[in-house]
């Protein structure tokens, strides 16, 4: 089981087809990095392809929020970071970042996955030889400070109306 703090993901190129209109990447595509370095990071606790396959056990999003914070480009090489903020014996809260090779910062996501039983499919616990894996990750990142873009919601702030 790997140590690393958050756990990074591979470097990953930006690709031609998900370019927009715009000239920058799409912002499904975003989505695309996090979950390819999410799936990963699960291959570390022993969530991978094969787990689904073998096991009928996998890991669905249920909640996702996405911060764009700088536009990637055509060509642009990332790397995503994963930090696993909590987790219980059904869920995984974790928070990410994409950041380009030369270092800045080109967007967060903080998700909310569940553990399934493909066979329903329905919310399963972890089973017992998964459970001390997650509690590894978790452990590995709890010296972690809390980022400060976890949490976030979504709302206008509004300024108040003077008398």
């Amino acid at each position: 089981m790997t140590k690393a703090a958050p756990f990074v993901s591979r470097v990953m190129e930006v690709e031609k087809d998900w370019i927009d209109y715009n000239g920058h990447l799409n912002m499904a595509y975003y989505n695309v990095l996090f979950d390819r370095a999410s799936d990963e990071a699960f291959e570390v606790m022993g969530l991978g392809p094969d787990y689904a396959k073998e096991r009928g056990l996998t890991i669905y999003s249920a909640e996702v929020h996405v911060c764009y914070v700088r536009e990637l480009h055509l060509g642009d090489k990332v790397t995503v970071t994963f930090h696993l903020l909590d987790h219980d014996e059904k869920r995984l809260r974790a928070y990410q970042e994409i950041r380009h090779v030369d270092g800045w910062l080109a967007a967060t996501s903080e998700s909310l996955s569940l553990h399934i039983d493909m066979s329903g499919p329905k919310v399963a616990p972890f089973p017992a030889d998964i459970m001390p894996k997650v509690e590894a990750m978790r452990g590995a990142h709890a010296h972690l400070a809390m980022p400060a873009r976890a949490g976030r919601s979504i709302g206008i702030a509004r300024k108040s109306k003077s008398s």
